[in-house]
């Protein structure tokens, strides 16, 4: 047996979307519109606003948006999504959000840059509205949740200048199960305690280390059943007593931010901690992150398709478009 046949797939085939499955799903950009279009209005049927009445639309030639078979008036799919007003092809932000969902520690601008052709500013601009859908409000249960804190930003002083202080994370995960990672303003119990009680549901079980922010946990209202590592002493595993679940997670985001983006601003950090978080929520669906990402564009777009009159787009082209 020849040494390639002998590889195995770490993924399984049920779990994958190759790039070349991604070039036939998505050859150009009206088969990305096509797609957009069926997510947001299934079979083109959707509110006429001049009919008044839900009406079957149809794709308009040389445009990107489809004209109700009745009275005429146009809408758009991507009225209310990241791709609205964009100049970049449709099919070079479906790239994008590909790449970002079948990497493990993501990838930057300037690989996109390389790959596709479009300026850095572009490529970063992408990247950025992409990670405005991968917030996630999650309430975290079961019998096993680890919380902990941590510290991202330099490691190392640069020459003739001071070092910088370190941005504080605060991180919640269910054991084999989800992650929620918050940038906070400091470790103190008035500012963990608060985001605790939004985001674990009362009555779990919640492992943290030793530190004294979270002494109250066991006297909380909501009833938590509070077990700790006292890693003051170098205890690090007592059964099944420990945080190295949440502590995996902190290595990952560290590793993948040194390595891919090398530094990160405060101001952005927390949609990176999203994007991380987006894609370990979804660590065993392999090549199909970038499936969830898709359907987040419709489930956050601000606003359904616009409708615009035929008269206004042929004799107002460039006009913006008006909402519902």
């Amino acid at each position: 047996m020849s040494r390639q046949s002998s590889v195995k797939q770490s993924i399984p085939k049920e779990l994958r979307f190759t790039v070349q499955q991604f070039n036939d799903k998505f050859p150009d950009d009206d088969a990305c519109l096509e797609h957009l279009k069926e997510k947001r209005m299934p079979g083109g049927v959707t509110h006429c606003q001049k009919c008044n009445q839900e009406r079957k639309h149809h794709r308009v030639t040389g445009r990107p948006a489809y004209a109700c078979d009745y009275c005429g008036s146009m809408i758009s799919p991507m009225a209310g999504t990241i791709f609205e007003k964009s100049p970049t092809p449709l099919r070079l932000w479906f790239y994008a959000m590909y790449l970002m969902g079948s990497t493990r520690c993501g990838i930057s601008a300037k690989q996109i840059q390389r790959e596709t052709g479009v300026t850095y500013k572009t490529a970063w601009r992408m990247f950025r509205q992409i990670r405005t859908l991968l917030s996630e409000d999650l309430q975290l249960e079961g019998d096993g949740v680890e919380i902990d804190e941590t510290g991202v930003g330099p490691t190392t002083k640069r020459l003739g200048k001071p070092l910088r202080p370190k941005t504080t994370v605060f991180g919640m995960v269910e054991r084999q199960g989800r992650v929620k990672a918050v940038v906070t303003v400091d470790r103190k119990k008035a500012t963990l305690m608060p985001i605790i009680k939004q985001h674990v549901l009362p009555k779990s079980m919640i492992f943290t280390d030793d530190y004294t922010s979270y002494d109250d946990l066991t006297r909380h209202r909501n009833e938590y059943d509070h077990r700790r590592i006292n890693h003051s002493a170098g205890v690090y595993v007592m059964g099944d007593v420990h945080t190295n679940t949440i502590e995996g997670f902190w290595s990952l985001i560290k590793r993948g931010i040194g390595g891919v983006y090398h530094s990160v601003s405060e101001k952005y950090l927390q949609s990176y901690l999203d994007e991380y978080s987006f894609r370990y929520n979804r660590r065993h669906s392999g090549n199909l992150i970038f499936r969830s990402i898709l359907e987040k564009v419709s489930e956050k777009a601000s606003l359904r398709p616009v409708p615009r009159s035929a008269q206004t787009i042929v004799e107002k082209s460039g006009a913006s478009e008006v909402p519902f």
